[in-house]
């Protein structure tokens, strides 16, 4: 990502946290103020203590306003850092919660555009580092305000003292403005680094049984390793920035404090100045010296303002599907579905092209179609999982890009080949699209699945934490069943939901969906010759358009057609009114 670009968005989230959290950051504001003038007292103070205790005239008055003054400063300085921390962690939790909303609404896509583990760097590192932007920038006013204070205090003393130090504000200007100039690009860049490796490493930890069992884990570990060269010249040339601004600091720092102070004692002599005004300017220069510490401060906004940045990339990222700017409520319907020209592309690939289908309401349509054909593309489209890129697709005459999300979620239910499993318990994620299901309703959706057993046997039961309920892969698919059983969704959609069943369960689950299914539309995609026979039509697809829509024993004699699910066992077409009057080669 561009530099320049990077550093706009930062600046943009970072002032739009500020301006959302304006109570807490104007009452920080007003302690570093308070902070800031007490300190800007206390030389005036000491010098005024000084010049009483040598005159022996109002020792006690000017002590006690050098205490006051000095508590002030310390009791602001305190209630600034707690606020500071309530201000970071509020800024910190709303970042990450856009940030987490931002993830999910943008889809498949962006899984493709932004991996796991760097999502998760980003919601860690990256989200975490503009938590300190509040304090760190009114730290950053302060010392300006405070070098300025000093400076003018310096003048009010005798002007050649301001003279003095500012002969050293140019090069301290110039030397921030390299670093960060410089220092900005390889700051993302270690970051990029880092979120790769953790990218990595979630892959083989996911994959880690096929590591194991092919030997592969020293390999494995030398691809995880692989950014970290880059990891370390993108940290070296950092820190050489860092060093060599730091050095120049260092330098000029003291030379500016010793300058001044010269000056200061030439002054003294020629009586222009007091002995407390000596100590004074002493104190002063001291301050505004201390604003090169502002030095530590740009490092840590820079470090905000690029963590900000990779959230703002996420954040400004466009959505796999965008709420309709006029929504129009989803009438009752049985479930018509239509889809009109439909085209869907994967990059340079078109996957669907100009698609028209028809679904009848309460009709069981199989998708079918070889690897690459688009099957769970089409059937993404119907609930907006996707939108596509030209074409419409409707329900009950309605498009579903004007239908409100959370009605549409209700009217179209998906069960996936592995469904995620999300909650705390067994009843939660079968519950997960209807939290206000009773025990009741969870128990007849998972016994329509046939999953009410298994899950029985697990050892609380439906109150079983996820963490402690290990399943096969059919059983979770069985809980996928489940909870598509249990929403009232007038269109279900099945994507190979039960490819990992064995046969005597999928038997018991297929007269089960017979009933879930009854009076609603449903679409499954089939990868075997079982599942589409028991479809009502099926859709063929050929290379991202619709080839043919009928009965599975009228497509069977094609050859075309049964090369489809060649990969597959073939299974004789279910009997039915249109099975005896099929011809050509039977299913093997």
């Amino acid at each position: 990502m561009d530099t320049a670009v990077l550093r706009a968005g930062g600046r943009r989230r970072l002032l739009e946290a500020m301006g959302r959290f304006r109570l807490k950051t104007g009452l920080l504001s007003a302690l570093t103020a308070v902070r800031v003038g007490a300190m800007l007292l206390t030389p005036v103070m000491l010098a005024a203590a000084i010049d009483a205790v040598r005159v022996q005239d109002g020792v006690a008055a000017a002590a006690a306003r050098l205490a006051g003054v000095l508590a002030v400063a310390a009791l602001a300085d305190t209630l600034e850092d707690v606020l500071g921390a309530y201000c970071g962690g509020d800024i910190a939790a709303w970042l990450r919660h856009r940030l987490l909303g931002r993830v999910l609404l943008l889809g498949p896509q962006g899984q493709r555009r932004f991996p796991t583990g760097d999502v998760l760097a980003r919601l860690t590192e990256s989200s975490s580092a503009p938590a300190a932007f509040p304090v760190l920038l009114l730290s950053a006013a302060a010392a300006l305000v405070t070098a300025v204070g000093a400076v003018t205090a310096l003048a009010l003393i005798d002007w050649w003292l301001a003279v003095a130090f500012a002969a050293g504000v140019p090069p301290f200007v110039v030397a921030l403005r390299v670093f960060v100039v410089q220092a900005t690009e390889p700051f993302a860049r270690y970051q990029r680094c880092q979120a790769a490796i953790v990218t990595r490493l979630l892959d083989a930890r996911q994959g880690i049984r096929t590591i194991r069992a092919s030997g592969t884990a020293d390999a494995e570990v030398r691809r995880i390793l692989r950014p970290l060269p880059e990891l370390r010249r993108a940290g070296h040339e950092t820190w050489a920035v860092q060093g060599r601004v730091s050095r120049r600091l260092a330098l000029l720092a003291p030379a500016v404090q010793v300058l001044v102070v010269g000056v200061a004692g030439l002054r003294l002599s020629t009586g222009d100045i007091t002995t407390g005004q000596l100590v004074a300017s002493a104190s002063y220069v001291a301050m505004a010296v201390a604003s090169a510490s502002l030095f530590d401060t740009v490092v840590a906004l820079l470090n905000c303002q690029v963590g900000a940045g990779r959230v703002d990339e996420i954040l400004t990222a466009d959505p796999a599907v965008r709420p309709p700017a006029r929504p129009v409520p989803l009438p009752d319907g049985p479930g018509r579905l239509r889809l009109r020209r439909v085209t869907v592309r994967a990059g340079d690939r078109t996957v669907l092209d100009g698609l028209d289908l028809e679904v009848p309401p309460g009709a069981a349509v199989a998708v079918a179609g070889a690897s690459g054909a688009g099957k769970s593309v089409l059937v993404s489209t119907i609930g907006r999982l996707i939108d596509p890129d030209e074409g419409v697709v409707e329900i009950d005459g309605v498009p579903v890009s004007a239908v409100p999300l959370p009605d549409l979620r209700r009217a179209v239910a998906y069960a996936f080949e592995r469904p995620a499993l999300l909650g705390a318990t067994v009843h939660d994620t079968i519950a997960y699209a209807r939290p206000d299901a009773t025990r009741a309703d969870v128990q007849r959706a998972a016994r329509t699945a046939a999953a009410d057993g298994f899950i029985r046997a697990l050892p609380d039961g439906y109150d079983t934490p996820l963490g402690d309920a290990p399943m096969s892969g059919g059983e979770l698919q069985r809980l996928g069943l489940a909870r598509a059983a249990l929403t009232r969704a007038r269109i279900v959609v099945l994507d190979d939901a039960t490819s990992s069943l064995d046969t005597a369960t999928e038997a018991k689950v297929t007269r089960a969906l017979e009933e879930i299914l009854d009076g609603r539309t449903s679409l499954v995609v089939a990868r075997r010759p079982a599942t589409a026979a028991r479809a009502d039509l099926v859709a063929w697809l050929d290379a991202g358009r619709l080839r043919a829509l009928a009965p599975h024993a009228e497509l069977w004699p094609d050859a075309d057609y049964r090369a489809v699910f060649a990969a597959e066992p073939a299974a004789e077409p279910a009997a039915g009114p249109s099975a005896g009057a099929a011809t050509g080669p039977a299913a093997p």
